[in-house]
Parts: structure tokens; sequence; C-alpha cells
């Protein structure tokens, strides 16, 4: 009975989300463009407490459906923590055997539960607006629930009608295929429901411009409410997507933190222009500008994220990440994505002439640089779109083609430098105007220690790539100018936001200096050795001690013992394994890495010429030596650190205001 709960559950949200866009368009229509959605004044007091009720009701309704689609999430999980085979979604992607943690992860480690975990963070999304949003004006907050009920009643028939996680299974199978061993990770645990929350966390962001778009409610009071919402889905989305870099890092033995894979892309998208949203909403919220832009980037951000769910189940890419779906699936989202984002840039089309202008600026000035900030990321995001779509118009078309790596890095990396410019000398400027001569002089000390970092580097590291070490200067550069804002305060009165944007940026350049030294120093070494034998890699001398056999909850493997030596320093051993799962048949390399203070030694265990170690029998061994490598995972904490602390300082900020005004 679990499963048809689970499915009534569905079916009621859907059903509320059908009441909550009813609702909204009512409410929409009958309040008056009130400050206080709570002080809706009518012209008179029947028609007032009529529309307060309109209100209340709507956001009871969008409150209900966020419980509902939570109960029927949670009843999914439970089907598979009691392995219920006669459930075809938990046979075809779990096991009786497999651990407790992987059952539950494995609830979103597939197409349904995953686009149930996507509707459920949807339906969250609109409940936390109407629970705790009091600033939008009252006709602007109904359109933006109408407009999030409307987004989710698309996701709740995309589920009913193709891709139901509860459809069972007649008769019932003995035991379940298993988990992709990819998937079998802590990080299934934590990388796809952060990244849910950052993707789907930018609907609110659309809903929010619809519905300013919707009511022509357009200005600073707008912006100040929708950019915690913008705020909390970046800092989601940060943690995702630095974390997904080390899951796949360190468990498909690639050795590398990025692969420009399509899918890895499709979360990098939404990122990019959710990072040029949040940069032009404090322009808007703060001095009134930029206010037709600020409104394209909320669609634009949320197109990102629709086509990163299209890409991943529609079945058209070959990726470890993807779904492999039928492509009819795709072709529904695809015609959601046409909906939704059409409908969307439509009514942008036909209302932004309606929308003031706002406040104006210098060229040189805090606003000149936020504005350059969003183009270069804007033409990142670009190149990145291109660069991931292009193959498939032209495979479409019947042209074989692939880009990779040396087409982003070339065409992104001077963009990128010069973001890095920008992002520095942004936060050193005034609003509305200021003088270059001046921008000038507080940059002299970032230039001349980056420029004195640079000539160190080239001279200590002989043979090194250039271009890794500019890399690493332009970090030294964004290192020192991002902590320039908190020079000449009292740091104990600095307000947190502050805090959040000095240690946000210090993150990025962190993240740029690991990047760099990744490309500049690290050394690989592949070998084929016999037990007792050794070899080396970067300081390090390696001898291959013993390969043995070894179990697992729900898998065997060959493990190497690896005895590990290094002039003064202590040695040690690492277990780098081959593993064989039954359920599915599979076979996967572990790779073993230690972390020290200088950068990571890994290692991975290849294949061996001969049935077993005996006999002088060789065993292939692809080493890497990565100075300063965790400084990219590091940077991306800071990063979403930051953010934390701005979240946390704006909310505290705007709720100050909010109470001196009210005792006023």
């Amino acid at each position: 009975m679990i499963a048809e709960a689970g499915l009534a559950a569905l079916w009621l949200a859907a059903a509320f989300a059908l009441v909550q866009l009813a609702l909204g368009w009512g409410a929409a229509r009958s309040a008056p463009q009130s400050a206080q959605p709570e002080l809706v004044e009518g012209p008179s007091t029947s028609s007032g407490r009529a529309d307060q009720g309109l209100m209340a009701a709507l956001r009871r309704v969008a409150l209900v459906q966020g419980l509902l689609a939570m109960a029927a999430f949670a009843l999914l999980i439970a089907l598979f923590v009691n392995s219920d085979m006669s459930v075809l979604l938990v046979a075809t992607n779990s096991h009786s055997a497999k651990p407790l943690m992987y059952k539950i992860a494995g609830a979103w480690g597939n197409h349904e539960g995953s686009m149930l975990l996507w509707v459920t963070v949807l339906a969250m999304a609109g409940a936390g607006v109407a629970l705790f949003e009091r600033r939008l004006a009252a006709r602007t907050l109904a359109a933006t629930l109408g407009a999030q009920a409307f987004i989710g009643l698309g996701f709740y028939a995309f589920l009913a009608f193709a891709s139901n996680p509860f459809a069972r299974l007649n008769p019932a199978a003995s035991d379940g295929q298993g988990l992709n061993p990819l998937l079998q990770d802590p990080g299934l645990a934590f990388h796809p429901p952060t990244l849910y929350f950052g993707y789907v966390g930018l609907s609110i962001a659309f809903s929010f411009a619809v519905g300013a778009l919707l009511m022509r409610d357009v200005g600073p009071a707008f912006a100040r409410a929708m950019r915690p919402w913008v705020l909390a889905a970046w800092i989601f989305l940060t943690i995702g997507i630095t974390a997904g870099s080390y899951w796949a890092y360190y468990e498909l033995g690639w050795g590398g933190w990025w692969f420009w894979d399509p899918v890895e892309n499709a979360s990098l998208m939404p990122w990019l222009a959710a990072t040029a949203l949040l940069h032009s909403v404090t322009v808007l919220a703060t001095r009134d500008g930029l206010r037709a832009w600020t409104l394209m980037l909320a669609l634009v951000a949320f197109a990102m994220s629709m086509i990163g769910t299209f890409l991943v189940r529609s079945g058209i890419l070959v990726s470890v990440h993807a779904f492999a779906v039928d492509p009819t699936r795709g072709t529904f989202i695809l015609a959601l994505l046409g909906i939704y984002i059409g409908g969307a840039l439509a009514l942008f089309g036909a209302r932004v002439g309606t929308i003031t202008q706002g406040s104006t600026f210098r060229l040189v000035s805090r606003e000149g640089a936020l504005v350059l900030n969003n183009l270069l990321l804007t033409v990142i995001l670009g190149l990145v779109f291109i660069g991931t779509l292009y193959p498939l118009v032209a495979q479409a078309m019947g042209v074989q083609l692939s880009i990779g790596a040396p087409f982003f890095d070339k065409t992104i990396a001077p963009i990128a430098l010069v973001l890095v410019l920008a992002t520095a000398a942004g936060p050193l400027l005034n609003w509305r105007r200021d003088v270059l001569n001046t921008l000038a002089g507080k940059l002299v000390w970032p230039v001349g220690i980056a420029g004195l970092a640079f000539a160190l580097l080239f001279m200590m590291s002989t043979g090194a790539p250039v271009v890794p070490l500019i890399g690493i200067a332009f970090a030294v550069f964004l290192g020192v100018a991002s902590v320039l804002p908190l020079v000449r305060r009292k740091l104990r009165r600095t307000p947190l936001h502050i805090w959040g944007m000095v240690i946000a940026h210090l993150g990025v350049a962190v993240s740029i200096a690991g990047m760099g030294a990744d490309s500049a120093f690290k050394t690989e070494r592949l070998t084929a050795i016999a037990v007792g034998q050794n070899t080396t890699v970067g300081p390090f001398r390696i001898e291959l001690a013993e390969v043995r056999p070894a179990i697992g909850p729900n898998w065997s493997a060959v493990e190497a013992r690896l005895k590990v030596t290094s002039e003064g320093g202590a040695p040690f051993e690492l277990f780098p394994q081959q593993r064989f799962f039954s359920a599915p048949p599979t076979n996967t390399s572990e790779a073993a890495i230690t972390t020290m203070p200088g950068g990571q030694l890994y290692t991975v265990l290849g294949a061996g010429d001969g049935a077993n170690a005996e006999g002088g029998a060789r065993w292939q061994l692809r080493l890497w030596w990565k100075p300063f490598v965790t400084l990219i995972w590091l940077g991306g904490g800071l990063i979403a650190l930051g953010g934390l602390l701005a979240l946390i300082g704006r909310v505290r900020r705007e709720r100050r205001a909010a109470d001196e005004e009210a005792y006023a």
C-alpha cells in the first residue's frame, strides 16, 4: 500500500498545484498593488477581507502542496529501504543486499526518482515563498505563486503520464537488478540533492520575474525580495558542482577534476547564469539599475536548468552522468521547455517596453564593473552552450564531430582572466561614479604582489607551461584585491554581507590557484610492475608490496598494497582496488588517494598480465602527484561559505529594517 499512498500523494499535490494556480490568478486580479501583502486594502471592508482571504488561502494551498510532494518522496524512499520488489523502480535500481545508505540514495539515483526529487524541491520552494515572503506586493506575490504552480503542473503531468515512480511490477521480482556501481558512493547521498536545490531553486527567480512582468512591478523592493532566494539557489549550486567535481575525480579514476562533459556543462551553465543574476539583482536592489537585464537573467538561469534536465534525460547524450531513457520522455521535457521558457520570453518581449530605465551610472563605477562582470559571464555561458549543443545539432544533420577540452580551454581561459580583473576591481569602486586613477592607486599592491609571484614561479619551475603560471599570478592578484575592502574598516562592525563578498571572491582566487597548480606542476606515471618492484612519481618512491583479494558488502575486489616513501617523510601505504559488482555485473576502479599539505598522491590499479601475482605477473599502475590540487575544492567551499554569510547578513539586515519600520 505504500506505493499506492505515494501515488495518491503525488496526484493530490498536482490537484493542489492546480488550485494554487487558480487562486494565484484570482488574487493577482483582485488584490491592489499594496506594498505589504498582508495589509491589503480594498475599496470596501468586505472587498478587503475577500482579498486577504484569497491570499491566505493561496499561501495555505502552496504549503499543503509542498507537504504532499514531500510525503510522496518520503514514501518512495520507504519503498527502497524496504526493498519492495513489487515496485518496478525498486526492482530495476536496487537490491536487497545493498547497504542502507545506498538504498536510500538509490531513490534518487535513477530517472523517475530524481524527477520526483525535482518536483519535491519545486513544491518546497513554492511553499517556502508562501510561508516566509512578506516583502512583495500582494498581486506580485500572488502572480509569483501562480507561476510556480504552473511550472509544477507540467512536471506532475510528466511524472503521472511518462515517468511514474510508483508503477507496480507483476509478478514481483525475486530481487532487484542493483544500483549502478559508479553511484554506490557517499557522493550520491550529497551531490544530487544539493545540485537539485540549486537547479530547481532557480525556478523561484523565474517565477518572481514572471510575476513582476505580469504585474509590472519591477523595482528595488522586488529585487530585495528575490535576492535571498537567488542567493540560496546559487549556494546550493556551488556546493553541488564542487561536490560533484570531487566525486568524479576520485570515483572515475581518470585523475582529472573537470572533463567538459556535456552533463557537467549542463550544471555549469545555470551556475554561470545565476552568478550573473546575483550581481545584477544586487544592482537593482541597491541602486535601482539594470531592471530589464535582471529579469532576462532570471528567465535565462531557469532556462539553463531546464536545458540541463532535457540533456540528461533525453537520451541524446552519451555520458557517465546521463540517465539512459527513451526519447519520448525527452520530447515531453522539450515541450515543457518550449512552453515555460518560450512563454516567459514572449511575455518579456511584450512587457519590456513598460519597464522604466531605472537609475543611471557612469561607466567607471561599481555598477559598471558589475555590468562588465555580467557581460563576461554571459559570453562564457554562450561559449559553453555552443560547445555543448553544437555537436548535437551537427549530429542531427548527419555530421559527426566532438568538441572537447581544447576548445573550452582556449576560448574561455582568456575571457576568464579578464573576468578576474573585473571581479577584483568591482568592490574597490564607488557606486554611481569613480575615477580610474583612484582605482589604479588601489590596485598597486595586488599588481605588484602578483607580478612578484609570477617572476618567482617562472624562475623556480623550469619547464612548466607559462599559461598556468599566468593563471596562478591572476589568482594571487584577485586574492590580494579581494581583501582590500576590509582595509581601514573596523572588522567587528563590518557587515556580514561584506565578509561574504570578500570570502567568496577569495574562494575564486583559491580555486584558480589550484587549477593553475594542477596544470603546471602535476606529474603522471603509467607503468606495469611486478610484486616487489618499485617506481617513482614526483617526490615519491612506490613499491608494489602485495596484490590480494578483498571482499566488501556487495562486491569483491583485487587490491594492491602500495608502500610509499619519500625523502624526509614518514612511509605510508595505499590500497587501490579493481572491484567487481554482481548486481548489476560491473567492474570499477577504486582510486586510492592520500592528501597532504602539499597536494595529493593519486593511485589507480589496472589489469594484470597473468592470472595472479605469482610467477612474475605484472600489474598496471597509474600514478599522479598533484601539487596543491585540493585548493580547487577548498576554493569552492569558500565561495559557498561566502554566499552563506552574505545570505545571513542580508536577511538579518532586511529583518532589522522591517522591524524598525514597524515600530516607527
